[in-house]
C-alpha cells in the first residue's frame, strides 16, 4: 500500500471516529440526565405519600408530649393507694408506656425532634422523682400537690418540646 492511500484511508476514519466520540458523549449526557430525572420524580412522588405520615408522626408525638404533661398526668392517673413510692412508680410507668406506645415514630420524625422528645420525657421523669424525694412528701396526694406546684412556678419540660415540634411542622410546609 502507498502512502496517499494511508492517508485517504485516514482522513476516511478520522470524521467517523469524531462522529462516535460526539455520539457516545452525547448518549452519556442525556442518560445522566434522564436517571436525574426519574430520581427526581421517584423522590416527589415519595415525600407525596410520606407527608401524611410524618405529619401523623408529628401529631402523635404532639399527643404523646401532651399527656405526660405532669398537670394532665396527673389528673389522668390517680393515685391507687396513699404510698408516695407507689404513685411515683404508677406516674413513672405510665409516661414509660406511653413512650413505648409511640417508639415507631422516631422513623418519621427528624432525629433532632425525637431527642427532643426523649429528653422532655426523661425531665418529666425526673420532675417526679424529685417532687417524691422532698421530706415534705409523705403521701401520693402529697406528691401530687408538689408537682402541680412546681409546675405552675416553671413551664413543663412537654411545654418546650411541643414548641420545638410545632416549629419543626411549620417548617415542612
Amino acid at each position: 500500500m502507498d502512502v496517499s492511500r494511508i492517508i485517504d484511508l485516514f482522513f476516511y476514519i478520522i470524521p467517523s471516529v469524531i462522529t462516535g466520540v460526539i455520539a457516545y458523549y452525547f448518549f452519556r449526557e442525556h442518560t445522566k440526565n434522564e436517571d436525574g430525572r426519574r430520581r427526581f420524580l421517584l423522590k416527589k412522588d415519595l415525600q407525596v405519600n410520606a407527608m401524611p405520615l410524618r405529619l401523623q408522626a408529628y401529631e402523635r408525638m404532639a399527643l404523646f408530649l401532651e399527656r405526660i404533661s405532669p398537670a394532665k398526668l396527673l389528673i389522668r392517673v390517680t393515685p391507687n393507694s396513699s404510698i408516695k413510692e407507689d404513685y411515683e412508680a404508677l406516674l413513672i410507668q405510665s409516661i414509660e408506656q406511653e413512650f413505648e406506645h409511640n417508639l415507631s415514630q422516631q422513623i418519621y420524625i427528624s432525629d433532632k425532634c425525637w431527642s427532643i422528645v426523649a429528653t422532655a420525657k426523661n425531665a418529666t421523669i425526673q420532675l417526679i422523682r424529685k417532687a417524691s424525694m422532698l421530706e415534705k412528701t409523705d403521701t401520693a396526694n402529697k406528691l401530687r400537690e408538689v408537682v402541680l406546684t412546681e409546675m405552675m412556678e416553671r413551664p413543663s419540660p412537654s411545654d418546650a418540646a411541643l414548641s420545638f415540634i410545632k416549629e419543626e411542622v411549620s417548617d415542612l410546609w
